[in-house]
């Protein structure tokens, strides 16, 4: 049996980067996550967004923190939308 390695109670990230958005497309085609137990075994689920989920960047989250404050902006913004396109008028010559 492969030993695990041992997980500090901190880690110095100092001078390291990450990178924005490394795992983003994988993330929206789905995920798994494995989790192992005491006894050895492996749980593993498998999560992938639902049909019409939205995935917030962190910049919008700040400024719609739930479904309530996602929804109100679209509604108020389609009372602008004209139901009917408007007819271009010709300009007679």
């Amino acid at each position: 049996m492969k030993a695990e390695p041992e997980i500090k109670h901190e880690y110095d990230l100092r001078g390291k980067k990450g990178v924005r958005g490394k795992y983003y497309r994988a993330y929206r085609q789905g995920h798994a996550v494995r989790i192992t137990q005491d006894d050895g075994t492996v749980m593993e689920q498998h999560f992938i967004l639902q049909e019409g989920a939205v995935l917030l960047e962190p910049d919008v989250r700040r400024y719609f923190p739930n479904s309530e404050s996602v929804n109100a902006a679209p509604r108020s913004l389609s009372a602008l939308i004209p139901s009917k396109p408007r007819k271009s008028h010709a300009r007679k010559s």
